[in-house]
């Protein structure tokens, strides 16, 4: 997924969740004259007026907030569309679970690896033939 479109998709989980437990802003949430898309403009254009006067990131509530501001007003300038990429700075949290399951994926993928290795060695060395020492003829040895 490219990250413009991950941005995208976590304002648009951000909104979603907000609008669950905000009913005021359940109900701006759904105006007819309001989409992501220009939502995700207005950010974009607000963050690069922000840029021109030496802002160079924003924190994730910032942003955030501007989504909701986009939607609280009936009418706002939404600004030409950017031609930019957005990154995302996602962490993921992994519950316990997770974490034990991903731990025992990688043991189990390195003792694979570990066991291929030495698969390949024996299957090398039994490759080679064991030379036998020839002795070859000698005319003083007779």
């Amino acid at each position: 997924m490219r990250g413009t479109e991950h941005f995208k998709q976590a304002i648009k989980s951000y909104l979603d969740e907000r609008a669950k437990t905000d009913e005021l802003f359940a109900v701006a949430y759904v105006k007819e004259n309001k989409n992501l898309d220009d939502c995700i403009t207005f950010i974009l254009n607000q963050v690069k007026a922000m840029a021109n006067e030496g802002c160079v990131g924003m924190a994730d509530d910032d942003v955030y907030s501007l989504a909701c501001h986009f939607y609280d007003e009936d009418i706002i300038d939404i600004g030409k569309p950017v031609n930019c990429e957005v990154i995302v700075n996602n962490r993921i949290e992994l519950t316990e679970e997770e974490k034990a399951e991903a731990r025992q994926r990688a043991i189990s993928q390195y003792q694979a690896e570990e066991l291929r290795k030495m698969q390949q060695r024996k299957s090398k060395s039994a490759a080679k033939p064991q030379e036998t020492k020839q002795t070859e003829p000698n005319l003083f040895g007779f």
